[in-house]
């Protein structure tokens, strides 16, 4: 794929994202904690050119992307979606068969390859963006210099943290539970279900509803994640039962409105839905 499929595939899932009303999070049917849904926009637009750089390493990826983020909305939006499509991207770039398990397997390649100077300019990169988390680490503190290779201080953070998860175990969520709803949403005969916001809402409510949601854990407790998460996996069910999910609109906003009010923000499993909404597009071919 070309550098310019690579970059409109990813601006394309970032926006696809938005266009679902996903509970606790961004969309275009309302902003949260701060920021708006144009700040959301702009960041796609300003990180997807660093992310695609020809030949680049995955650190300075990461870093640029967040760099030029930073120089463009003043805010961190999209770390963890950074962070997950920088390797992407990267393997993308060299993608000769357009199937999952190619795309997996040179990802598997590229995750074992990552070295320190690739966590030290990750490290720089999380700083920057400043979002709490997997910095905590007394071994691999994101603020001192790195020690470690990046998968395996990502390793080290999977268990608290779902998006170092996917480094150390090949995106798997990713390419199983993420994919498996996009394929089971574009399976639906129903007219309703051809609107892809409702593939992009299923992938996020089926992260959501079987995994406790990191960022909610780390900002809030154990509880409020199980109780988000219990919540999200009804409302995955629903939709799934919907004929026209159209009908759900209003307690999806009512479920929004919630969590918005406790300022619960499941941004790990939004990142997780962007991720895999940038692999379907790959996949198919671009953006």
């Amino acid at each position: 794929m070309t550098r310019a499929e690579i970059a409109a595939a990813f601006e394309a899932a970032c926006l696809d994202e938005l266009q679902a009303l996903k509970p606790g999070n961004a969309h275009i049917f309302s902003d949260t904690h701060k920021l708006s849904v144009a700040q959301f926009e702009a960041s796609a637009r300003a990180a997807a050119p660093p992310l695609t750089l020809p030949g680049a390493r995955i650190g300075a990826r990461i870093l640029a992307a967040v760099q030029a983020t930073q120089a463009a909305v003043a805010t961190n939006t999209n770390l963890g979606i950074v962070l997950l499509c920088a390797p992407l991207a990267a393997c993308a770039e060299g993608l000769s068969t357009r199937s999952a398990g190619a795309l997996q397997a040179a990802l598997a390649q590229t995750l074992d390859a990552l070295d320190v100077e690739d966590a030290a300019l990750a490290f720089r990169a999380i700083t920057l963006a400043s979002p709490g988390g997997l910095g905590d680490d007394a071994q691999n503190d994101v603020r001192a210099p790195a020690r470690l290779p990046l998968k395996a201080v990502m390793a080290i953070a999977a268990a608290r943290d779902r998006i170092a998860f996917q480094y150390a175990h090949d995106f798997s969520d990713i390419f199983d539970r993420g994919l498996a709803a996009c394929a089971e949403a574009d399976a639906r005969p129903e007219p309703a279900w051809r609107d892809p916001q409702w593939r992009t809402l299923l992938v996020y409510l089926d992260f959501l509803g079987a995994i406790a949601d990191t960022h909610v854990l780390r900002r809030h407790g154990a509880a409020t994640a199980e109780r988000t998460r219990a919540a999200a996996a009804v409302m995955a069910a629903r939709l799934r039962a919907a004929a026209d999910p159209a009908a759900l609109r209003g307690d999806l906003a009512v479920f929004d409105a919630a969590l918005k009010a406790e300022g619960v923000n499941p941004g790990t499993s939004a990142d997780m839905t962007v991720a895999t909404l940038f692999v379907r597009r790959l996949l198919a071919g671009g953006g």
